[in-house]
């Protein structure tokens, strides 16, 4: 060991510029990745359920933001068909907002090699 080292010790290096350089980095890819999400959240995903007889529109924030039902669909007496419908078709509406949101995320994080749900 030379003069002045120690075991264990390692010797100085200059990290803060490092350091710096890594904030910056960071805070930028914050800044895409909140300027994605404000495009996502203009974004709008429709889905129908009962060939075509329901249809539900979804915001990027994952709202409902129409919903057209075929007239011939609304029986009195199966009121519970209706109610199915509406739900199949606003799930899978939300469905694929997540899907094309975590896709569009992933653009923007996919170089950092991070696991899939960390961004």
């Amino acid at each position: 060991m030379g003069k002045g080292m120690r075991a264990g010790k390692r010797p100085k290096q200059s990290g803060g510029k490092d350091m710096q350089k890594q904030m910056q980095q960071m805070q930028a890819l914050q800044k895409k990745m909140d300027e994605k999400q404000a495009e996502i959240d203009e974004m709008e995903v429709t889905a129908t359920s009962g060939g075509g007889a329901v249809e539900v529109a979804v915001s990027g924030k994952k709202e409902i933001k129409n919903i057209k039902i075929d007239p011939q669909v609304i029986d009195p007496d199966d009121v519970e068909m209706l109610q199915d419908l509406i739900m199949a078709a606003a799930n899978e509406a939300i469905r694929q907002m997540e899907e094309l949101s975590r896709n569009e995320m992933e653009k923007l994080t996919g170089s950092l090699g991070l696991p899939p749900g960390m961004m």
